[in-house]
Formats: C-alpha cells, sequence, structure tokens
C-alpha cells in the first residue's frame, strides 16, 4: 500500500484517471453540498490528501487515514486537519459532519469492517447530510492493479446498494464511471491474468504512471467528453462505481 501512496502522489496531477475522476466527481460534491454553504466536510480513507484541495471548495475539510506515508505526503503539502484513524471506528462526534466521502477505499476493506465502516460514516453524519462514494466496480476488471491496491473486492450495483442501505443511507444516484476507456482496461486487465495467473503487485505499476503525453491526452479528453455525459446520464458499464447517498432526517 505504501508503493500505491507513493505512485499515486506522482500520478494524480497529470494522469488522464486522476483528470477524469475529478471531472466526474466535483459535479456531484456540489450537489452534495447544495443548501449547506461552508459546512464540514470528512474524507475517510484521504490517502496523499489531494483530493482534501478538490473538497475545500465546498466546505470546511478534515481527513484522516490508517497509513502513516499517506499522511506524511498530506502533511507535507500543508495539510493539518488530518488524523490517522481507522474507517472502522471514525475518532469523531455523532452528528458532526455536513458531508462524508470516501474514494476507493471500501473494496480494501476486509468482510468484517465493510459494513461497520458504513455504519460510521454514517453516525458522523448529521440528518439530511450527504455522503459520496467511489468505488472499484465489477470482478472482471481484477489485474495486476488489484494485487498492487491489496484489492479484496470489487463492486457491483447490487452489492454497493445492499452496503450503503444497509447502513440506513438513501441512495440519490448510483451509476457507472470511466465507461468510456473500459474496452481498453478490460483488454489489458484480461491479458494481464492471462500472461501472469498468479499477479505481481509490481506488475500493476504501470496502470498508475502518466503515460506517453499523446496517450494521456487522448484518454483525458475521451473522460472529459464522459464527464459532461453523466453530469445527465448513467452510464451502462464501467471500472468505478460513483454514489451520492443522503441520511434521512
Amino acid at each position: 500500500m505504501d508503493r500505491l501512496l507513493e505512485l499515486t502522489a506522482l500520478a494524480e496531477r497529470s494522469h488522464f484517471w486522476f483528470r477524469g475522476f475529478r471531472w466526474f466527481v466535483t459535479p456531484l460534491l456540489a450537489r452534495a453540498a447544495e443548501g449547506r454553504p461552508r459546512g464540514r466536510i470528512l474524507d475517510c480513507g484521504c490517502g496523499t490528501g489531494s483530493n482534501l484541495a478538490m473538497l475545500e471548495p465546498f466546505g470546511d475539510v478534515y481527513g484522516f487515514d490508517l497509513t502513516w506515508r499517506g499522511l506524511a505526503f498530506a502533511h507535507e503539502h500543508g495539510r493539518r486537519r488530518i488524523a490517522r484513524a481507522s474507517i472502522g471506528a471514525i475518532p469523531f462526534k455523532t452528528a458532526s459532519f455536513d458531508l462524508v466521502t470516501s474514494f476507493d477505499v471500501f473494496q480494501c476493506l476486509p468482510d468484517a469492517v465493510e459494513q461497520a465502516a458504513a455504519r460510521e460514516m454514517v453516525r458522523v453524519l448529521k440528518p439530511g447530510g450527504a455522503a459520496v462514494f467511489n468505488f472499484a466496480a465489477l470482478d472482471v476488471l481484477r489485474g495486476s492493479h488489484s494485487v498492487l491496491a491489496e484489492e479484496v473486492r470489487r463492486y457491483s450495483p447490487a452489492r454497493a446498494r445492499q452496503v450503503l442501505e444497509g447502513a440506513g443511507l438513501r441512495i440519490e444516484r448510483l451509476t457507472f464511471l470511466f465507461a468510456s476507456v473500459f474496452p481498453l482496461m478490460l483488454a489489458a486487465r484480461v491479458g494481464h491474468r492471462w500472461r501472469r495467473p498468479g499477479g505481481e503487485a509490481e506488475s500493476g505499476e504501470w496502470e498508475i504512471t502518466v503515460p506517453w503525453a499523446p496517450v494521456n491526452g487522448a484518454l483525458s479528453a475521451a473522460l472529459a467528453a464522459e464527464a459532461l455525459a453523466v453530469r445527465v446520464l448513467n452510464m451502462p458499464i464501467g471500472s468505478s462505481l460513483m454514489c451520492l447517498a443522503r441520511k434521512p432526517l
């Protein structure tokens, strides 16, 4: 996991995937924060802290992560409202945040922690507050990156609904993302499994390395177009699932 965080810190400014992720999630964050100006926001599993900057326009942002390496990156970049903690035991008061987020964390949680983590996020959320999630999607996309990221599972829409509704959330939006690059990702992941049936963490590093500039630009353009479509349409397939849910009043 430390190696993944190191690679992420190098890639997240310009890699097409991270660009696309920000384009996808920012409009949903604006919808989630609507009516709660400068509310309190908690990023659960903040990693290197880069997503805290994305969240700052929508409120006062706090974050926590279990890895010392991730927190060190965040601290080096001026993040101070961060803590070391587990998502299964969030160290904040009940009903103390207007918005909680979790980006690509749940797929790495042990089965015994998965539901408890969702309940903890709901606990710290104010009634009527929103929760925004991004999950790695579809078992068919398991590959070398899954080994590097220490994934326990990948999500279907049904499993995401089961976990979030089981914690007491009401889902407002659930859609696949990265549909435009899904065929390339599927071919790469299936090809890797065929060549290396056991998988190796190191062999997944190429996926989080910024591609050759023309390739990175073309894939970024495809995701920019998809991000416009996602504002009004749900994608039928993709490598991620994005969800907006709300805690009942």
